[in-house]
C-alpha cells in the first residue's frame, strides 16, 4: 500500500472481515490480548471500539491508557501495527449516534435486538501506524472509478426535471456508474414515522408503496439515526416482510395486514448498505442497495454515496417545496372524461386510515388514497379529469402542511402504484404543476366502514 499510513488507507482493516487483535496491559503489568471484530473508523487520526461490556480490556485501558492494534487488509493480506491511546467515551453526540445504530442495525438483522446495548463510544488516538513485514496478495480490483461516476451522477442530477425526473435519474445512476443492480428509494413521512418506496430496480416487483417503519431493519435505523447503515455479512435469518407481519400479529394487528404492500428485496442479501437523503437536517428520502456477495459495499462507495445523496436531498428539498407559479398556465375549463363503456370500476374508500380498495384489490392508504379519493370524487361529480397540484394543496381535506409538504412525492407514488395494479385508472403529468386522471371503464364509489 503506497502513500502515508492514516487510517484513511487502512479503512479495509476496520471492516471486521479478518477480526483485530488488542493488546493492553493492567496495572499490575500483567498483559492481555484479545480479538475484536468493531473497530470503527472515525477519521485519519481517531478510531472507536464499542463500549459493551467491562471486560478485561476495558479494565486495562482505564489503568492504562496506551494499546496496540494488529490489522489485515482482507484483500492483500497485508498487516498494520497501530499504538492507540485511550481518549475518552463517548454516551451521546453523532459518533455514539452512529455506532449505536450500526449496532442496531446489526442486531435487527440477526434477530439480536435488545440483546446489544452500547454503553458508550470509546474513541482512541492514532499515535503510530507500522507495518508489518510479511507476504501481500496484489490489490484486488474493487469495482468503478469511484469520483469520477460520482461527478457524471451529481452532473445528471444537475439537468433533471422535475421530481420524477430526479428519482429516475438517482436510480440510473446508481446502476449505471456504479453497477449496483438492487437498490430502493424510500420517501420519509415524518409524521408518522415510516418510509415509503417510490422506486426500485432489480426486482420482480416495484413495492411501490411498501412502508417500513423508522427503527426497523438497516434502512429504518438509518432514517431514525440519521446515518449511514452498512452491514457486509449475510442476515438469513431475516427478512423485512416476515418481520413486519410478526411484529403486526403479535400487536394484534393482523386485520391490517391485507393493506400491506409487499416489500421487494432480496430474500438473503450478503451485503446491504442505506443511506438517509438529508436536506440539512430535515430527513428527505433513504436510499438502500443491496448484494448477494458479502463484502460488496466498502466505506469509499459509502463515502461515494452519502455525497451523491446530499445533493439528491438538497434538489429534492427544493422541488417539494410548494413555490408561487409553479403551475404552467391557469389551466382551462374542466374537462370531462370520454370513457369506454364496460363494468364500473369499483373503487372503495376507508376514512380511518384512507385506504383505497380497487375492485376489492388494496391499492394504497394514507395521504396517496385521500388524494386519489378526492379526485374520484371530483370526477365523478363534476366530470373532471384536469387538476393543479396547487388545488390539492389549498383541498382542506388532505391536511397537509403549509411547508414542504412531500405532495409531489405523494403523487409519484399513487401514479407508480396504479400503474402496477390498475389497467383502467392513471394518472398523467400534463405540465408543470398539472396532470390528468385517466379512466378506461366508469367508476363506482364506495364509502367502507368508517368512510
Amino acid at each position: 500500500m503506497s502513500g502515508p499510513l492514516t487510517l484513511d488507507v487502512l479503512r479495509p482493516c476496520l471492516e471486521g472481515i479478518v477480526p483485530a487483535g488488542i493488546a493492553t496491559c493492567g496495572a499490575d503489568g500483567m498483559p492481555n490480548v484479545t480479538y475484536v471484530s468493531q473497530l470503527m473508523y472515525v477519521d485519519q487520526e481517531h478510531l472507536a471500539l464499542s463500549f459493551q461490556f467491562f471486560n478485561k480490556t476495558r479494565e486495562n485501558i482505564l489503568a492504562n491508557p496506551v494499546a496496540t492494534v494488529l490489522t489485515m487488509d482482507p484483500d492483500t493480506a497485508a498487516r498494520y501495527r497501530l499504538t492507540v491511546r485511550y481518549l475518552r467515551t463517548e454516551t451521546a453526540g453523532p459518533l455514539f449516534e452512529r455506532m449505536k445504530a450500526k449496532l442496531a442495525g446489526i442486531a435487527s438483522h440477526t434477530g439480536m435486538a435488545g440483546v446489544f446495548h452500547l454503553l458508550g463510544a470509546d474513541i482512541y488516538r492514532v499515535q503510530a501506524v507500522e507495518p508489518v513485514p510479511g507476504r501481500e496478495l496484489p490489490p484486488a480490483w474493487n469495482g468503478p472509478a469511484l469520483l469520477p461516476a460520482l461527478r457524471r451522477s451529481i452532473d445528471a442530477l444537475g439537468r433533471a426535471e422535475g421530481l420524477d425526473g430526479l428519482i429516475d435519474v438517482f436510480c440510473s445512476s446508481l446502476e449505471r456508474q456504479f453497477g449496483i443492480q438492487h437498490q430502493m428509494l424510500l420517501m420519509a413521512d415524518a409524521a408518522r414515522q415510516r418510509l415509503f418506496i417510490v422506486a426500485s430496480r432489480g426486482y420482480p416487483s416495484s413495492g411501490a408503496g411498501a412502508e417500513i417503519p423508522y427503527g426497523v431493519g438497516v434502512i429504518g435505523v438509518a432514517a431514525r439515526e440519521r446515518v449511514p447503515i452498512r452491514i457486509m455479512f449475510p442476515a438469513s435469518e431475516y427478512a423485512y416482510g416476515r418481520v413486519l407481519r410478526e411484529q403486526a400479529t403479535s400487536g394484534g394487528l393482523a386485520e391490517q395486514l391485507e393493506t400491506a404492500i409487499p416489500l421487494p428485496g432480496l430474500a438473503e442479501p450478503a451485503s446491504q448498505l442505506a443511506v438517509p437523503v438529508l436536506a440539512g437536517n430535515h430527513l428527505v428520502a433513504v436510499a438502500y442497495v443491496e448484494s448477494q456477495h458479502e463484502c460488496h459495499f466498502g466505506y469509499d462507495l459509502e463515502d461515494a454515496l452519502v455525497a451523491l445523496c446530499a445533493s439528491l436531498g438538497l434538489a429534492m428539498h427544493l422541488l417539494q417545496c410548494p413555490m408561487d407559479g409553479e403551475e404552467d398556465g391557469a389551466g382551462g375549463p374542466p374537462e370531462a372524461v370520454a370513457e369506454r363503456p364496460g363494468v364500473a370500476l369499483r373503487v372503495r374508500h376507508f376514512s380511518r386510515d384512507d385506504s383505497v380498495f380497487v375492485d376489492d384489490d388494496y391499492l394504497i392508504k394514507g395521504v396517496a388514497g385521500a388524494i386519489l379519493w378526492k379526485l374520484l370524487q371530483d370526477h365523478v361529480q363534476d366530470g373532471r379529469c384536469e387538476f393543479s397540484t396547487r388545488e390539492l394543496r389549498l383541498a382542506p381535506a388532505l391536511r397537509l402542511p403549509e411547508v414542504c409538504d412531500n405532495l409531489d412525492a405523494r403523487l409519484i407514488l399513487l401514479q407508480r402504484r396504479l400503474l402496477d395494479r390498475s389497467d383502467s385508472l392513471r394518472i398523467e403529468k400534463t405540465g408543470r404543476g398539472r396532470f390528468r386522471l385517466a379512466l378506461g371503464r366508469p367508476v363506482l364509489l364506495l364509502a367502507g366502514e368508517g368512510g
